[in-house]
Protein backbone atom coordinates (compact mmCIF):
# COMPACT_ATOMS: atom_id res chain seq x y z
CA UNK A 1 0.00 0.00 0.00
CA UNK A 2 1.48 3.51 -0.80
CA UNK A 3 1.29 5.99 1.36
CA UNK A 4 0.39 9.78 1.12
CA UNK A 5 2.85 12.24 -1.09
CA UNK A 6 5.30 9.26 -1.83
CA UNK A 7 6.59 9.13 1.57
CA UNK A 8 8.66 6.37 2.55
CA UNK A 9 8.40 4.04 5.35
CA UNK A 10 11.54 5.43 7.84
CA UNK A 11 12.62 3.08 10.13
CA UNK A 12 15.24 5.67 11.29
CA UNK A 13 16.08 5.29 14.79
CA UNK A 14 15.48 9.38 15.23
CA UNK A 15 14.24 11.65 14.37
CA UNK A 16 10.95 10.14 14.73
CA UNK A 17 8.06 9.30 11.88
CA UNK A 18 5.64 12.22 12.17
CA UNK A 19 1.50 11.50 11.71
CA UNK A 20 0.48 12.55 8.10
CA UNK A 21 -2.07 14.88 9.44
CA UNK A 22 0.02 16.27 11.98
CA UNK A 23 2.41 17.44 8.82
CA UNK A 24 -0.56 18.54 7.02
CA UNK A 25 -1.79 20.78 9.99
CA UNK A 26 1.66 22.38 10.17
CA UNK A 27 1.60 22.81 6.53
CA UNK A 28 -1.93 24.94 6.76
CA UNK A 29 -0.79 26.61 9.31
CA UNK A 30 3.27 27.30 8.03
CA UNK A 31 2.63 30.79 6.39
CA UNK A 32 -0.06 32.48 9.11
CA UNK A 33 -0.69 31.10 11.98
CA UNK A 34 -4.15 31.33 12.91
CA UNK A 35 -4.80 34.43 11.86
CA UNK A 36 -1.41 35.88 13.45
CA UNK A 37 0.04 36.91 9.97
CA UNK A 38 2.96 34.84 10.96
CA UNK A 39 4.56 31.39 10.97
CA UNK A 40 5.19 30.41 14.43
CA UNK A 41 8.83 29.82 13.76
CA UNK A 42 8.40 33.79 13.86
CA UNK A 43 6.62 35.14 15.97
CA UNK A 44 7.59 35.93 19.54
CA UNK A 45 7.61 33.70 21.96
CA UNK A 46 6.36 36.28 24.25
CA UNK A 47 3.17 36.87 22.23
CA UNK A 48 -0.41 35.62 23.63
CA UNK A 49 0.02 33.45 20.47
CA UNK A 50 2.68 31.59 21.68
CA UNK A 51 2.07 31.78 25.09
CA UNK A 52 -1.33 29.59 24.33
CA UNK A 53 0.43 27.22 22.25
CA UNK A 54 3.19 25.76 25.24
CA UNK A 55 0.13 26.50 27.68
CA UNK A 56 -2.44 24.16 26.02
CA UNK A 57 0.54 21.75 24.81
CA UNK A 58 1.38 21.45 28.59
CA UNK A 59 -1.94 21.10 29.22
CA UNK A 60 -2.54 18.27 26.85
CA UNK A 61 0.78 16.26 28.16
CA UNK A 62 -0.41 16.66 31.81
CA UNK A 63 -3.94 14.82 30.38
CA UNK A 64 -2.07 12.45 28.37
CA UNK A 65 0.03 11.40 30.91
CA UNK A 66 -2.52 11.48 34.05
CA UNK A 67 0.62 14.28 35.35
CA UNK A 68 -0.21 15.06 39.23
CA UNK A 69 -0.62 18.27 40.15
CA UNK A 70 2.51 18.27 42.34
CA UNK A 71 4.77 18.20 39.39
CA UNK A 72 6.17 20.65 37.22
CA UNK A 73 5.92 20.13 33.22
CA UNK A 74 8.86 21.99 31.20
CA UNK A 75 9.81 22.53 27.94
CA UNK A 76 13.72 22.74 27.25
CA UNK A 77 16.41 22.28 24.83
CA UNK A 78 19.54 20.33 24.65
CA UNK A 79 18.37 17.13 24.47
CA UNK A 80 18.58 14.11 27.00
CA UNK A 81 22.17 14.87 26.06
CA UNK A 82 21.55 17.87 28.69
CA UNK A 83 20.07 16.26 30.82
CA UNK A 84 22.64 13.50 31.82
CA UNK A 85 24.63 16.36 32.62
CA UNK A 86 22.09 19.07 34.50
CA UNK A 87 20.50 15.89 36.73
CA UNK A 88 23.71 15.23 38.77
CA UNK A 89 24.71 19.10 38.83
CA UNK A 90 21.69 19.61 40.43
CA UNK A 91 20.75 16.59 42.72
CA UNK A 92 24.06 14.60 43.28
CA UNK A 93 26.09 16.82 46.29
CA UNK A 94 29.46 16.08 47.32
CA UNK A 95 29.06 13.23 49.62
CA UNK A 96 26.41 11.47 48.37
CA UNK A 97 26.17 8.95 45.80
CA UNK A 98 23.50 8.12 43.13
CA UNK A 99 22.85 4.55 41.80
CA UNK A 100 22.87 4.26 37.63
CA UNK A 101 21.45 0.82 35.69
CA UNK A 102 23.23 0.73 32.46
CA UNK A 103 20.95 -1.37 29.70
CA UNK A 104 22.86 -0.02 26.95
CA UNK A 105 24.40 2.98 25.31
CA UNK A 106 22.55 5.79 26.53
CA UNK A 107 22.72 4.53 30.07
CA UNK A 108 26.23 4.10 29.34
CA UNK A 109 26.34 8.28 28.56
CA UNK A 110 23.98 8.91 31.39
CA UNK A 111 26.76 7.41 33.83
CA UNK A 112 29.54 9.25 32.24
CA UNK A 113 28.21 12.27 32.72
CA UNK A 114 27.44 11.18 36.69
CA UNK A 115 30.70 11.07 37.44
CA UNK A 116 32.03 14.21 36.22
CA UNK A 117 30.11 16.06 38.82
CA UNK A 118 30.11 13.30 41.50
CA UNK A 119 30.15 9.81 42.77
CA UNK A 120 27.64 7.15 41.11
CA UNK A 121 27.43 3.95 41.69
CA UNK A 122 26.49 0.87 39.16
CA UNK A 123 23.92 -1.32 40.83
CA UNK A 124 23.90 -3.11 37.12
CA UNK A 125 25.61 -3.39 34.16
CA UNK A 126 24.59 -5.73 31.10
CA UNK A 127 27.56 -5.51 29.11
CA UNK A 128 29.17 -8.83 29.43
CA UNK A 129 25.46 -10.00 27.37
CA UNK A 130 26.22 -6.69 24.91
CA UNK A 131 23.07 -5.37 26.42
CA UNK A 132 20.26 -7.49 25.50
CA UNK A 133 18.33 -7.94 28.70
CA UNK A 134 17.32 -5.75 31.70
CA UNK A 135 16.82 -6.49 35.36
CA UNK A 136 13.90 -6.99 37.66
CA UNK A 137 14.92 -3.43 39.50
CA UNK A 138 13.06 -4.32 43.02
CA UNK A 139 15.84 -7.38 43.45
CA UNK A 140 18.94 -5.16 42.71
CA UNK A 141 20.88 -3.77 46.21
CA UNK A 142 20.93 0.13 45.99
CA UNK A 143 23.11 2.79 48.15
CA UNK A 144 21.67 3.26 51.24
CA UNK A 145 20.53 7.04 50.85
CA UNK A 146 21.49 7.15 47.66
CA UNK A 147 20.41 11.08 46.08
CA UNK A 148 18.69 8.94 43.15
CA UNK A 149 18.58 5.79 41.40
CA UNK A 150 18.74 6.44 37.44
CA UNK A 151 17.56 4.22 34.53
CA UNK A 152 16.88 4.06 30.95
CA UNK A 153 13.57 2.85 29.96
CA UNK A 154 14.09 1.78 26.29
CA UNK A 155 17.43 1.64 24.89
CA UNK A 156 17.36 2.60 20.94
CA UNK A 157 20.56 1.13 19.98
CA UNK A 158 20.12 -2.76 21.76
CA UNK A 159 16.25 -2.85 21.67
CA UNK A 160 16.06 -3.33 24.93
CA UNK A 161 12.60 -1.77 27.39
CA UNK A 162 11.25 -2.06 30.79
CA UNK A 163 8.25 -3.30 30.50
CA UNK A 164 6.33 -1.66 33.75
CA UNK A 165 7.08 1.36 36.31
CA UNK A 166 9.43 0.56 39.41
CA UNK A 167 7.99 0.36 42.31
CA UNK A 168 11.03 1.45 44.95
CA UNK A 169 11.56 3.57 47.85
CA UNK A 170 14.02 5.67 46.08
CA UNK A 171 14.20 8.88 44.20
CA UNK A 172 13.44 7.44 40.63
CA UNK A 173 14.83 9.41 37.51
CA UNK A 174 14.27 7.92 34.27
CA UNK A 175 14.77 8.53 31.02
CA UNK A 176 11.81 7.68 28.75
CA UNK A 177 13.03 9.72 25.37
CA UNK A 178 12.74 6.80 22.62
CA UNK A 179 9.28 5.68 24.53
CA UNK A 180 7.62 7.82 26.30
CA UNK A 181 3.82 8.31 24.80
CA UNK A 182 3.97 4.93 23.87
CA UNK A 183 1.86 3.63 26.29
CA UNK A 184 0.15 4.55 29.46
CA UNK A 185 3.22 5.35 32.81
CA UNK A 186 2.64 5.87 36.06
CA UNK A 187 4.22 9.40 36.60
CA UNK A 188 3.90 9.18 40.42
CA UNK A 189 6.26 6.22 40.75
CA UNK A 190 9.05 8.71 39.35
CA UNK A 191 10.72 11.75 41.13
CA UNK A 192 12.10 12.76 37.67
CA UNK A 193 11.32 12.09 33.63
CA UNK A 194 13.06 13.31 31.08
CA UNK A 195 12.80 12.80 27.29
CA UNK A 196 13.70 14.14 23.81
CA UNK A 197 11.37 14.70 21.43
CA UNK A 198 12.67 13.05 18.50
CA UNK A 199 11.28 10.08 19.27
CA UNK A 200 7.95 9.62 19.88
CA UNK A 201 6.96 13.30 20.44
CA UNK A 202 7.43 15.59 17.58
CA UNK A 203 10.98 17.05 15.80
CA UNK A 204 14.09 17.71 17.23
CA UNK A 205 14.80 20.45 19.38
CA UNK A 206 12.70 19.95 22.52
CA UNK A 207 13.34 18.54 25.38
CA UNK A 208 10.31 17.57 27.91
CA UNK A 209 11.25 17.29 32.09
CA UNK A 210 8.48 16.19 34.56
CA UNK A 211 9.89 16.98 37.94
CA UNK A 212 8.00 16.20 41.37
CA UNK A 213 7.80 19.60 43.60
CA UNK A 214 9.88 18.14 46.78
CA UNK A 215 13.10 17.23 44.36
CA UNK A 216 13.00 20.77 42.63
CA UNK A 217 12.71 22.50 46.32
CA UNK A 218 16.35 20.36 46.92
CA UNK A 219 18.01 21.60 44.13
CA UNK A 220 21.38 24.22 44.68
CA UNK A 221 21.63 27.39 44.47
CA UNK A 222 24.29 29.05 42.13
CA UNK A 223 23.75 27.17 39.16
CA UNK A 224 23.77 28.96 35.68
CA UNK A 225 20.41 29.85 35.27
CA UNK A 226 19.83 27.88 32.02
CA UNK A 227 20.98 24.74 33.69
CA UNK A 228 18.35 26.00 36.87
CA UNK A 229 15.05 23.72 37.31
CA UNK A 230 13.81 26.03 39.31
CA UNK A 231 14.81 29.39 37.36
CA UNK A 232 13.07 27.04 34.54
CA UNK A 233 9.66 26.82 36.33
CA UNK A 234 9.96 30.49 37.48
CA UNK A 235 10.04 32.06 33.80
CA UNK A 236 7.22 28.66 32.52
CA UNK A 237 10.01 27.11 29.95
CA UNK A 238 11.24 30.55 29.13
CA UNK A 239 14.06 31.58 30.88
CA UNK A 240 15.66 32.05 27.40
CA UNK A 241 13.87 31.55 23.93
CA UNK A 242 12.16 28.14 23.67
CA UNK A 243 12.45 26.06 20.79
CA UNK A 244 9.42 27.24 19.98
CA UNK A 245 8.24 25.66 16.36
CA UNK A 246 9.51 22.30 18.13
CA UNK A 247 6.86 22.46 20.50
CA UNK A 248 4.03 23.43 18.95
CA UNK A 249 4.77 20.37 16.87
CA UNK A 250 4.33 18.31 20.52
CA UNK A 251 1.19 19.94 20.61
CA UNK A 252 -0.32 18.65 17.59
CA UNK A 253 1.30 15.31 18.38
CA UNK A 254 -0.23 15.10 21.52
CA UNK A 255 -3.66 16.69 20.32
CA UNK A 256 -3.62 13.88 17.98
CA UNK A 257 -2.65 10.94 20.68
CA UNK A 258 -6.16 12.60 22.05
CA UNK A 259 -7.88 11.79 19.46
CA UNK A 260 -6.93 8.57 18.65
CA UNK A 261 -7.38 6.56 22.33
CA UNK A 262 -4.61 8.55 24.47
CA UNK A 263 -1.74 6.10 25.82
CA UNK A 264 -3.77 3.28 25.77
CA UNK A 265 -4.50 3.37 22.26
CA UNK A 266 -0.82 4.11 21.45
CA UNK A 267 0.54 0.94 22.71
CA UNK A 268 -2.32 -1.33 21.48
CA UNK A 269 -0.73 -0.17 18.13
CA UNK A 270 2.84 -0.23 18.89
CA UNK A 271 2.20 -3.99 20.08
CA UNK A 272 0.71 -4.74 17.26
CA UNK A 273 3.56 -3.80 15.29
CA UNK A 274 6.40 -5.01 16.86
CA UNK A 275 4.48 -8.21 17.42
CA UNK A 276 4.92 -8.77 13.33
CA UNK A 277 8.38 -7.99 13.51
CA UNK A 278 9.05 -10.22 16.31
CA UNK A 279 6.70 -12.64 14.71
CA UNK A 280 9.01 -12.15 11.36
CA UNK A 281 12.26 -12.96 13.23
CA UNK A 282 11.04 -15.88 15.15
CA UNK A 283 9.50 -17.92 12.04
CA UNK A 284 12.57 -17.24 10.58
CA UNK A 285 14.20 -20.61 11.28
CA UNK A 286 16.75 -19.10 12.48
CA UNK A 287 17.67 -16.92 10.05
CA UNK A 288 16.71 -13.71 11.18
CA UNK A 289 18.13 -13.69 15.28
CA UNK A 290 16.77 -11.15 17.58
CA UNK A 291 19.15 -9.77 19.97
CA UNK A 292 16.68 -8.51 22.42
CA UNK A 293 15.75 -11.30 25.30
CA UNK A 294 12.16 -12.18 24.95
CA UNK A 295 10.74 -10.56 28.20
CA UNK A 296 12.64 -7.20 26.93
CA UNK A 297 11.98 -7.45 23.59
CA UNK A 298 11.45 -3.16 22.81
CA UNK A 299 8.33 -2.11 21.30
CA UNK A 300 10.02 0.69 19.68
CA UNK A 301 13.55 -0.54 18.14
CA UNK A 302 13.23 -3.62 16.50
CA UNK A 303 17.26 -5.15 16.54
CA UNK A 304 17.82 -8.24 14.80
CA UNK A 305 20.87 -9.83 12.63
CA UNK A 306 21.47 -11.75 9.74
CA UNK A 307 24.04 -14.89 9.52
CA UNK A 308 26.57 -13.25 7.58
CA UNK A 309 27.66 -9.32 6.82
CA UNK A 310 27.41 -9.76 3.21
CA UNK A 311 23.56 -11.09 3.26
CA UNK A 312 23.22 -8.30 6.22
CA UNK A 313 24.31 -5.45 3.41
CA UNK A 314 22.22 -6.87 0.51
CA UNK A 315 19.03 -7.06 2.80
CA UNK A 316 19.67 -3.39 3.68
CA UNK A 317 20.16 -2.35 -0.07
CA UNK A 318 17.19 -4.32 -1.41
CA UNK A 319 15.10 -3.22 1.61
CA UNK A 320 16.22 0.82 0.72
CA UNK A 321 15.66 0.24 -2.77
CA UNK A 322 12.02 -1.02 -2.45
CA UNK A 323 11.23 2.35 -0.06
CA UNK A 324 11.76 0.80 3.31
CA UNK A 325 14.55 3.22 5.14
CA UNK A 326 16.89 3.28 7.63
CA UNK A 327 17.41 -0.13 8.88
CA UNK A 328 21.19 -0.47 9.56
CA UNK A 329 21.69 -1.63 12.78
CA UNK A 330 24.03 0.25 15.20
CA UNK A 331 27.61 -0.99 14.99
CA UNK A 332 27.80 -2.48 18.41
CA UNK A 333 24.99 -4.51 17.73
CA UNK A 334 24.97 -5.26 13.79
CA UNK A 335 22.54 -6.79 11.66
CA UNK A 336 19.58 -4.54 11.76
CA UNK A 337 17.43 -2.16 13.51
CA UNK A 338 14.20 -1.29 12.56
CA UNK A 339 12.32 1.74 14.72
CA UNK A 340 8.46 1.64 14.74
CA UNK A 341 8.28 4.91 17.00
CA UNK A 342 4.45 5.94 17.88
CA UNK A 343 3.08 7.41 14.14
CA UNK A 344 5.05 4.43 12.23
CA UNK A 345 2.26 2.91 10.22
CA UNK A 346 1.51 -0.96 10.67
CA UNK A 347 1.06 -1.14 6.97
CA UNK A 348 5.44 -0.13 7.20
CA UNK A 349 5.89 -3.23 9.69
CA UNK A 350 3.93 -5.44 7.01
CA UNK A 351 5.81 -4.40 4.49
CA UNK A 352 9.29 -5.04 6.30
CA UNK A 353 7.59 -8.22 7.45
CA UNK A 354 6.90 -9.63 3.51
CA UNK A 355 10.08 -8.74 2.74
CA UNK A 356 12.15 -10.53 5.70
CA UNK A 357 10.24 -13.84 4.95
CA UNK A 358 11.09 -13.45 1.19
CA UNK A 359 14.75 -12.71 1.87
CA UNK A 360 14.85 -15.86 4.20
CA UNK A 361 13.05 -18.00 1.40
CA UNK A 362 15.66 -16.97 -0.79
CA UNK A 363 18.91 -16.67 0.52
CA UNK A 364 18.11 -19.41 3.49
CA UNK A 365 17.99 -22.56 1.72
CA UNK A 366 21.96 -21.56 0.38
CA UNK A 367 22.34 -22.05 4.01
CA UNK A 368 21.28 -25.71 4.49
Amino acid sequence: MSQPYNRIYNFSAGPCTLPVEVLEEAKEDLLNYKGTGMSVMEMSHRSKAYEGIIATAEADLRTLLSVPDNYKVLFLQGGASQQFATIPMSFLPQGKTADYVITGAWGKKALESANIYGKANVVFDAKADNYNNVPDLGSLSYTPGAAYVHFTTNETIQGVQFKSDPSLNSTVVCDMSSDILSRPVDVSKYALIYAGAQKNMGPAGATVVIIRDDLLATGPDGLPPVFDYKVQVENGSMFNTPPCWSIYMCGLVYKYLLRNGGLEGARKRNEEKANVLYNAIDNSHGFFKGHAKGDCRSTMNVTFTLPDEELTKTFIKETEAAGLDGLKGHRSVGGCRASIYNAFPLEGAEALASAMQEFAAKHGKALV
